[in-house]
């Protein structure tokens, strides 16, 4: 008897149709305004290097560009990380909750919760689904590997990636994103 793969390796075709259309219908809204020349400045000045593979702004707060979208592809070489946290502030804040010790008590959290494991399942497909949507739109292959980002949807491993995931695609995606959205004030 075979036994099932690990959930890392199901596919995003696992998700709900309205899911998938939300996927798809997000990447397009945000890849027909592609990042200005502005935006890409800003993110640099933020980041204090150039944002190699960003495609569009994601998410905003005012002025401030919160998270951006990065293709699948950068240099030649494949990117797993589609939602990128750029925020000076949030980035800081994110990395003292990671120093705190906290992503192993929600890592502890989803092996006891049902519920929180399901939804970071979910998550975790849409994730994929996104990026597979981001490599058809922009004309790159799609990304080789069904790992997303940070440690879903086994463990927690990188909350700047689940908080950007939360900022591009709103609450009720990630739910880890969305605690971490609201340790660090994003919300």
């Amino acid at each position: 008897m075979q036994a099932n793969p690990p959930s890392s390796a199901l596919p995003s075709s696992s998700l709900s149709k309205t899911d998938a259309a939300f996927c798809r219908d997000l990447a397009l809204r945000l890849l027909s305004a592609p990042a200005s020349e502005e935006e890409r400045r800003e993110v640099e000045k933020s980041l204090g290097r150039y944002p190699e593979g960003m495609a569009a702004v994601g998410a905003r707060k005012g002025e401030r560009v919160l998270a951006v979208v990065v293709k699948p592809l950068v240099r030649g070489c494949p990117f797993p990380t589609v939602f990128y946290l750029t925020d000076k502030d949030l980035c800081r804040r994110t990395s003292q909750l990671e120093s705190a010790g906290c992503m192993k008590g929600w890592s502890q959290r989803l092996e006891r919760d049902e519920d929180l494991k399901t939804a970071y399942r979910r998550a975790h497909l849409m994730y994929l689904c996104f990026r597979r949507e981001v490599a058809k739109i922009t004309g790159l292959p799609p990304y080789p590997s069904p790992i997303s980002a940070g440690g879903m949807p086994e463990r927690v491993k990188c909350l700047h990636s689940l908080l950007a995931q939360s900022l591009v695609m709103g609450p009720n995606i990630n739910p880890i994103g969305d605690e971490t959205a609201k340790e660090v004030g994003a919300w």
